[in-house]
């Protein structure tokens, strides 16, 4: 199918939102900014929020989920997270519906195939999703510290991957973080570095995706150019061409990204 939309509405330690639809069924994964932006963010795509056909939670924490709760009951969505990850989300309220999701089994949402996979955080049960439609495979895969052989096995093949390059390690490291935050971003259930992100996305070229969006940056421990900066100069290395052989974009903080 040629005409899918696969958008991030917002991406970082503010919030997160990403769309993505096949032209009859429209999906968002997260939303942890206000139903007013984003519905002001799909409008600003040419995206009514009424398309919605349901939301998917990646894991409880604010930043994925404070506008969860506002949208289902707004625009009549059910809700679609692992039972752990459900019980932990204390704060959206009662949803319009909550259907209960198994790791690493293939379910549909309408003509959207949908497959949930584990990845390495420190929530309850957290969880990247891979979307199939038509012949592609389009993968979010944030919000982990590292990129462990499961995580591998789930995303490679994906045609359009949005992947956490979270933070500058010695921006963290001499930045204004306390300690205790410090070592749980740097953890293996933290967040996903941009030299780690850089060499993930070596892999992924050599498996033929596609489009590579960084996402889910640090404002304090980052910044858009390092990041890109840092998965480009990688895959030069190996000899890619950007913008021939693979895309390499960034996803805006506060901004509709479109992939």
């Amino acid at each position: 199918m040629n005409n899918i939309e696969f958008l991030s509405v917002a991406s970082g330690s503010s919030g997160n939102a990403v769309y993505i639809s096949d032209g009859h069924t429209s999906l968002l994964i997260d939303c942890g900014i206000s139903g007013k932006c984003l519905a002001e963010g799909l409008l600003r795509a040419d995206i009514s929020p009424d398309s919605l056909d349901a939301v998917l939670i990646t894991h409880e924490h604010i930043d994925h989920v404070a506008g969860v709760g506002v949208i289902s009951r707004r625009y009549k969505l059910p809700v679609y997270a692992t039972e752990k990850t459900f019980a932990a989300c204390t704060k959206i309220g009662k949803p319009e519906k909550f259907i209960p999701i198994e790791k690493h089994t293939d379910f549909s949402i309408g003509s959207i195939g949908v497959r949930a996979f584990s990845v390495s955080h420190d929530a309850a049960d957290p969880v990247g999703y891979s979307f199939f439609t038509g012949n592609k495979k389009f993968t979010v895969a944030t919000d982990t510290g590292i990129i462990t052989e499961n995580i591998r096995k789930e995303v490679i093949n994906s045609d359009t991957v949005l992947l956490e390059s979270n933070h500058d390690v010695e921006m963290l490291k001499f930045g204004s973080y306390n300690y205790d935050l410090k070592r749980r971003v740097l953890s293996d259930e933290g967040h996903l570095s941009n030299d780690a992100a850089a060499d993930f996305s070596a892999e992924l070229l050599n498996t033929g995706t596609k489009k590579i969006i960084l996402g889910h940056l640090s404002h304090e421990n980052n910044t858009p150019d390092i990041a890109y900066k840092t998965s480009e100069n990688k895959l030069i290395s190996l000899g890619a061409v950007i913008g021939g052989d693979i895309i390499l974009s960034v996803a805006k903080r506060s901004e509709v990204t479109l992939f």
